[in-house]
């Protein structure tokens, strides 16, 4: 109740204050006796939910799929993008807030290490499919990530059925993998603005360079 109040107090949402207050009595229930939360306990809390929230984002396709379907159920558009995301840089994020305001939900289909090493070569990926997922999670703009180890993403799009299909703006409607089939059920795709010079080759290159 403290915790509530407190929370309101500071101008927090009354839902926003309410799951403050639920964090605040769980770390109650694990005392012994009437205790009070600290500040750094409560801190620590969230930052744990945070990391669980994250990792409940990364789905197999079959979860995607009935996360997909309860999203459309609500009412909501479900857009789909992918990539590698290898050492996130300036222009996936712009790309991933462009795919965002597309739609409601955004799924994003993420290359495995396997399928970066194929597609870029023998010293790719810099960063594990683990890595490169839980940290495409944490963004607040990615409702679920899926990785996947074909060459393309077709078989996602086929699957998922997204309503919006996402890439960058050095594709054209024409070369966009499953574009034809995302149009054919009534769906649109968006080609979004790109970051000029933010590439993840361009990032490495600058590592590598001498000085």
């Amino acid at each position: 109740v403290a915790t509530l109040a407190a929370a309101l107090a500071a101008g927090l949402a009354v839902a926003d204050a309410a799951a403050l207050a639920n964090v605040a009595a769980g770390i109650v229930v694990g005392k012994v006796g009437t205790a009070a939360v600290h500040a750094v306990e409560l801190e620590n809390a969230l930052r744990h939910q945070d990391l669980e929230d994250a990792e409940a984002k990364i789905l197999p396709l079959e979860r995607a799929v009935e996360r997909a379907e309860g999203w459309r159920r609500r009412g909501l558009s479900v857009g789909f993008t992918n990539g590698c995301f290898d050492l996130l840089h300036p222009g996936h994020l712009a790309l991933l807030r462009q795919a965002r305001a597309a739609c409601d939900r955004l799924i994003v289909g993420l290359n495995s290490d396997s399928s970066v090493q194929r597609l870029k070569g023998p010293t790719r990926p810099v960063q594990s499919e683990a890595a490169r997922s839980a940290v495409l999670a944490s963004l607040s703009m990615v409702d679920g990530v899926v990785i996947f180890s074909d060459d393309t993403p077709l078989r996602l799009i086929e699957t998922l059925r997204p309503d919006v299909l996402v890439k960058g703006a050095d594709y054209t409607v024409e070369t966009v993998v499953g574009a034809d089939l995302v149009q054919g059920w009534g769906g649109k795709v968006v080609l979004a603005t790109l970051e000029p010079g933010q590439s993840t080759t361009n990032t490495i290159r600058r590592m590598n360079a001498p000085g």
